[in-house]
């Protein structure tokens, strides 16, 4: 596979090679409010292997990664319930931003700034391959999902929703 541009190094990249692991790279245009439906069109994959890196926390402000399918959304009560939390909501896209490093809709797994826990939807530990942010808009990493358990504090729970 020839590579078609050259493609700067993010945290989230420079982690993922330090963690030996190989991975692709999916450069695509961004588009604003786009979200996985954008990205998965322009890599020609279905939406539910393209998987969203949500910054989130719980009822004491502590904050938290969930990854979740692109054609789905997060049960916030049913992830509560199941991490052992009153509530969890989403961070405001600049506390995001800070906790991260990422810019939001930039925002990867892989390399933040602040260490945080990793809740996964189990569904995307079974797929073959997903395409994850790699650290900025408009680019997202190919990579095998049976890594994740061995580069990130991960825990697999069941809080997926129908829909976007």
């Amino acid at each position: 596979m020839s590579r078609k541009e050259h493609i700067s190094e993010t945290p989230a990249t420079q982690y993922l090679r330090r963690q030996r692991i190989v991975f692709s790279e999916h450069p695509y245009q961004y588009e604003e409010h786009g979200g996985t439906t954008v990205s998965a069109r322009e890599l020609g994959v279905n939406e539910h292997q393209v998987v969203k890196t949500l910054v989130m926390q719980d009822e004491a402000g502590k904050p938290l990664i969930v990854l979740m399918h692109g054609d789905c959304k997060v049960s916030t009560k049913n992830l509560a319930r199941q991490i052992g939390c009153k509530s969890v909501e989403p961070c405001a896209p600049e506390v995001a931003q800070r906790h991260s490093g990422y810019q939001v809709g930039g925002t990867s797994p892989f390399g933040t700034r602040k260490a945080m826990p990793v809740y996964v939807e189990q569904g995307i530990l079974g797929l073959e391959r997903i395409y994850i942010n790699g650290g900025r808009r408009g680019y997202l990493v190919g990579l095998d999902p049976a890594v994740l358990p061995a580069i990130l504090p991960v825990t697999a729970v069941s809080c997926a929703l129908a829909g976007q």
